[in-house]
């Protein structure tokens, strides 16, 4: 019997009494692993192999995990700072345990939410107890972090292991594993004899040319075989989502904006009738630039008629805010923490000249914010701004608006909640439900420009604004339940890749 080289030696290398998995079939027989894979498969057809798969899961630390493996778990370091002070006798005080246990930042986080899970003790009212019954040294999380760094995975309780998981201590990764034995076929095949056919792989011009194309035998391909995983690059998935935006309200009659990144504070937050002395304008929420610090330009009579809004207000009844304006800090740069400052440029006449009504227009851009890093905030993220300039608007236009835009996603569920902004009234946030987890997540912020904003700005109409998260539509659109998981230091880069995109 004559068969296909690589058919050959997988035949030489299977065995009749047991599974062989292919990548030790494969380097048995000198052949690649999807060689051998794509073999196993012609042979398995003609009877003369059996191909069984199994799915093998993986445990590996993570850098946090590492650490603690060669340390020890902060709620650990808890306890033990807890039994120092006394607190298996009587309640201590919980500040001076956290300060004597040398936990910080996250870490006291992760300890206290860990400690009473755990049995370990109670917190309340600011004071911390030891139940001394506890055995510390045998934390079972502890254990299987241990049994993972080993390869002991077999030791490891499988709840703990669970657990870990979702602290991201450990990531779960899977394997399919192909596995090959001789049939009685197979080894009959063997006995009678097999040898290697001579094939070719791959019709060339000297094979036609020559007409040997007519004497030789061609290598059978098996279509359903795996073909080796080879990744590649592509373009990222928010960028297409915000393509998608663009293109989505392209078609909805808008126009796009641009604009700098970095900006003064006048066109971020002061033509917003935001007061100098608001807590949002602070570093506390705010990236302020120390070279340059200041713009050197600004259109001095709008600066005036924006002071005056804020120092005196805007019509007769206006009163302004009873805090101090000044131009210094106006001129202060600053990284934008929203992309309404394009959108001040834009209706002051500043950027493309003077509008006249009806005008839509959006941006898809990065913002930046000193948050607090967690599933759903980054220090920077991508902000779907957007306006509409017209006559007698109305709440009713802007949600209409909103229910159109979101069930060009499928996000169908939208709902709405009165809310305070300095520079629209009326106010509103949105809201979607999580596909996975059932959350409402709160995906965007909007309203109708106050009077205050516009007649500074020179504008005689209604116009209704919002800005919306890209990175939160993302989420409602592919269940997504951590926007680190999509850009940023800590992306996965296997959903990134393994993700379907919508279209």
């Amino acid at each position: 019997m004559k068969r296909p080289q690589a058919q050959v030696a997988v035949l030489q290398a299977a065995d009749a009494q047991e599974d062989r998995r292919i990548d030790e079939v494969a380097e048995d027989a000198d052949l690649k692993p999807e060689a051998a894979t794509r073999a196993a498969f012609e042979l398995e057809a003609d009877g003369l192999v059996t191909v069984a798969e199994e799915t093998l899961e993986h445990y590996d630390l993570t850098e946090e995990g590492e650490r603690y493996v060669r340390e020890s778990l902060p709620e650990q370091d808890l306890y033990a700072a807890a039994l120092d002070a006394g607190a298996d006798e009587e309640p201590a005080q919980m500040g001076q345990v956290i300060g004597a246990s040398g936990l910080e930042g996250g870490a006291v986080d992760i300890a206290l939410s860990n400690y009473a899970r755990k049995g370990y003790g109670e917190i309340d009212s600011g004071k911390i107890t030891a139940d001394p019954a506890v055995d510390a040294g045998a934390d079972p999380e502890m254990h299987a972090l241990e049994a993972v760094a080993d390869g002991r995975i077999e030791d490891a309780d499988a709840e703990a292991l669970d657990q870990l998981e979702r602290r991201g201590l450990l990531e779960l990764s899977e394997e399919t594993v192909r596995s090959v034995r001789l049939t009685d076929g197979g080894v009959t095949a063997l006995m009678e004899g097999v040898e290697a056919a001579e094939t070719v792989d791959q019709l060339t011009p000297e094979l036609l040319t020559s007409g040997e194309w007519e004497d030789v035998e061609f290598t059978e391909y098996n279509v359903e075989a795996d073909a080796e995983d080879v990744s590649h690059g592509k373009e990222h998935i928010l960028r297409q989502t915000a393509n998608r935006v663009k293109d989505t309200l392209v078609g909805m009659g808008f126009q796009e904006m641009e604009g700098p990144h970095v900006d003064a504070q006048f066109w971020i937050n002061d033509c917003l009738f935001m007061p100098q002395d608001h807590p949002a304008r602070t570093h506390w929420d705010q990236f302020a630039l120390s070279q340059p610090d200041e713009i050197k330009e600004l259109p001095e009579d709008l600066v005036e008629r924006v002071r005056s809004a804020h120092l005196e207000g805007v019509g007769p009844d206006g009163e302004g805010y009873h805090s101090p304006w000044e131009e210094d800090v106006a001129r202060g740069l600053d990284l934008r923490g929203h992309t309404t400052s394009l959108s001040m440029r834009y209706l002051s006449g500043h950027e493309v000249g003077e509008l006249e009504p009806p005008k839509r227009f959006f941006s898809v851009e990065k913002v930046y914010r000193n948050d607090t890093l967690d599933p759903t905030h980054l220090l920077e993220f991508f902000q779907i701004e957007g306006w509409v300039m017209a006559e007698d608007l109305s709440v009713r236009d802007l949600m209409g608006t909103f229910t159109e835009f979101y069930e060009q996603f499928g996000i169908t569920d939208l709902e709405f909640k009165p809310h305070y902004n300095p520079y629209t009234e009326p106010s509103f946030e949105l809201f979607g439900t999580h596909p996975e987890t059932g959350e409402v997540v709160e995906v965007g912020n909007s309203g109708i420009f106050r009077d205050e904003v516009l007649d500074p700005l020179g504008v005689d109409c209604d116009v209704m604004a919002w800005g919306l998260s890209l990175e939160r539509l993302l989420m409602l659109m592919y269940g997504f339940e951590d926007i680190r998981d999509v850009h940023g230091t800590l992306c996965d880069l296997e959903l990134l890749r393994e993700t379907e995109v919508m279209r």
